[in-house]
């Protein structure tokens, strides 16, 4: 229970083999390896129409977190819902779970590489991977927790490329420095020592440098800013449960949503909603209001004047 909270707090959810084959251009379902320079990276796409939509997990999490439901939730899951209207596709990042870490056939179906990854490395492996696999741009990309660092990050090195983005209950460059100022040197220590403890089970587990990532984050978000587009940001209703005495709950949920605010700043027309019924995987809580924000998103990159006469994102 410990070691799952402590993903959630650092950016995490989850703390089948697949066959390869080449990518079908223009088909309307694909799922396998895809060579990236070498290596290969595991794919999948379903729908068609553009633009497409690129899911990006948060941390430790394959691509399959966007087919996934919470107990009692009625489907369809991110990823088939949102392909009813747009081609929509996920991946697994090296490192990355599934259900259980302590199941080799849920692990990153991608080829291992070295850990620590860089945020760059991590960005340059996404777009090889689309390149590669032929998956038409533009793109819009709907990211959950660190993958909505990676996100950001994307559509700075190519913004041509991004027309739209959803980040949902997203990293923020200063959520790293808050937990410092939030939390006790054991605290802390307890939190930070979560992926030691899943690479003991699984040696090849993503690893971060958060304070170089955030730093990175911090310096692009200047010198790159978000272009105008379509934004829909999704924040947690549900405070986090952590089983870690003293832990200052309520000022870490007050802190999280300041940074989500500031999040719907980035352009300056971005829709800013609460998943009352949600706790950090909104995607798998309430994937109706992530595919919600996912289809206004994709109909205002079609026709910007469907963005701009809305004020606001997604009925709950």
């Amino acid at each position: 229970m410990v070691a799952a909270v402590i993903c959630v707090l650092l950016m995490a959810t989850a703390c089948s083999s697949a066959a390869s084959s080449a990518p079908r251009p223009g088909s309307d379902e694909f799922a396998g390896l895809v060579d990236v320079g070498g290596r290969r990276m595991y794919l999948e796409c379903r729908g068609t129409g553009g633009p497409t939509v690129v899911l990006i997990a948060g941390y430790g999490n394959r691509g399959s977190a966007w087919s996934a439901l919470s107990p009692g939730v009625p489907s369809p899951a991110v990823l088939p819902g949102a392909s009813g209207f747009t081609r929509v596709c996920a991946y697994d990042r090296p490192g990355t779970v599934g259900e259980s870490v302590d199941d080799p056939a849920e692990r990153s179906r991608s080829d291992p590489v070295p850990q620590p990854r860089s945020a760059e490395d991590t960005v340059a492996d996404l777009y090889a991977l689309l390149h590669a696999a032929r998956v038409p741009g533009p793109y819009v990309l709907a990211a959950h927790s660190l993958g909505g660092l990676y996100a950001r990050l994307y559509a700075a090195a190519h913004p041509e490329d991004v027309v739209g983005m959803v980040l949902v209950d997203a990293a923020h460059e200063r959520y790293n420095s808050e937990l410092r100022r939030l939390l006790t040197p054991e605290q802390l220590a307890e939190v930070q020592g979560g992926p030691s403890s899943l690479r003991e089970q699984y040696p090849d587990f993503e690893l971060v440098d958060a304070d170089r990532s955030d730093a990175l984050l911090a310096q692009t978000r200047t010198a790159v800013p978000l272009r105008p587009i379509p934004l829909a940001v999704l924040t947690r209703g549900q405070a986090v449960e952590v089983p870690i005495p003293g832990f200052p709950v309520a000022e870490l949920e007050r802190s999280w949503r300041t940074l989500q605010d500031d999040l719907a700043t980035l352009t300056p027309a971005a829709r800013h909603s609460i998943a009352a019924r949600s706790g950090h995987d909104i995607y798998q809580d309430d994937p109706a209001l992530v595919v919600e924000a996912i289809r206004q998103v994709v109909t205002g990159a079609r026709d910007p004047g469907t963005w701009y006469s809305l004020t606001s994102c997604c009925a709950q």
